[in-house]
């Protein structure tokens, strides 16, 4: 997964975001619980993170678990992660839950209407504990 590392500036481009603010790079990151899966994105969520973004929801997806986005520290989103949210929403267990989506991002989903298919949470339901190999089932 990339993260803050990662330049996220093409040679010879600027280290600008689409705002005309510094850029911000995104990072996708899963979490595999034993009851729940959960990932956290941040930053600038875009096609230049469109292959992470593929390869975390095939993560979530593998795992089985209802899965859950930790969406509070995205900074812009574009269509990139609508369609990931839109992915996740339809093929993983259970319905899924946005955790205190920021302003833009809730837009996006209302106006896309994907949020007929996920929960929106400003509560954070914590991390879960359990890692699947202590799973007592």
């Amino acid at each position: 997964m990339r993260d803050g590392n990662t330049s996220g500036t093409p040679l010879g481009g600027d280290a600008t975001g689409s705002s005309g603010r510094p850029a911000d790079p995104g990072s996708v990151h899963v979490i595999l619980g034993g009851r729940k899966t959960r990932v956290v994105l941040t930053g600038e969520i875009d096609a230049e993170l469109g292959p992470d973004l593929i390869e975390a929801a095939a993560e979530a997806e593998d795992a089985g678990r209802p899965v859950e986005v930790d969406a509070r520290y995205v900074s812009f989103m574009d269509s990139t992660g609508v369609a990931f949210l839109a992915r996740l929403a339809s093929r993983c267990e259970g319905r899924l839950v946005l955790i205190r989506p920021p302003d833009l991002v809730r837009f996006l989903i209302d106006v896309t209407a994907i949020r007929e298919v996920l929960d929106v949470t400003d509560t954070d339901p914590g991390v879960d504990p359990t890692t699947p190999s202590d799973d007592p089932a």
